[in-house]
């Protein structure tokens, strides 16, 4: 089990490049906000119910325990090695609570447990690398944090923004976009800008 987390781990926190990285996340923002862009009506009912979604939650929330064991048990913790235990038995302990027990808003909440693992594989494949535009990637997984802190600790924030998106057809339709353009230039960048 500790080999394949190790191996899990060194390829999602090390092994992505720049260039995969962009073409992942402008990949993913392109699509979904095309998506919104296409299919107004259906993604702003999506939307509203996100934030108390318990079988989006429940799956998102999944997928960020498990990359979360992954970390617990495979990242490098210096002199708190030993302590390593705590982590493994908190994990399972908050993933069942967060589902059975504070799943009130389990949409918003586990998106933003989400994000906040995703953010440092993202981070981490722009550290430092020669392209300015690589800010464009640092950029938007900020925002991530930001929102994902805000989405964690106060839920209904989520839906707040959700409401204030969806309030007017033309807001929405404006933010589509913006993410269209945002995908779109990650997307490019990644082709023409960030090296293998």
């Amino acid at each position: 089990m500790k080999e394949l987390s190790d191996q899990i781990y060194q390829f999602i926190y090390q092994g992505i490049s720049l260039r995969t990285m962009g073409l992942l996340v402008g990949g993913i923002v392109l699509l979904l906000h095309l998506w919104a862009l296409i299919k107004p009506e259906a993604t702003r009912e999506f939307l509203k119910k996100l934030p108390r979604n318990q079988s989006v939650g429940t799956w998102v929330l999944t997928a960020a325990f498990i990359l979360g064991v992954v970390v617990a048990t495979s990242m490098d913790l210096g002199d708190f090695a030993r302590l390593r235990y705590i982590a493994q038995i908190a994990l399972p302990v908050m993933f069942l609570c967060l589902l059975f027990y504070c799943n009130d808003y389990l949409g918003a909440r586990s998106l933003g447990i989400f994000l906040l693992l995703a953010a440092c594989p993202i981070l981490n494949a722009a550290f430092l690398q020669p392209p300015a535009t690589r800010v464009l990637l640092s950029g938007i997984t900020y925002v991530w944090i930001l929102l994902a802190l805000f989405w964690v600790g106060m839920p209904f924030t989520m839906r707040d923004q959700i409401a204030w998106i969806t309030q007017s057809p033309a807001r929405q339709k404006l933010a589509a976009l913006a993410g269209v353009v945002y995908g779109a230039a990650l997307l490019t960048c990644a082709v023409a800008f960030w090296g293998v």
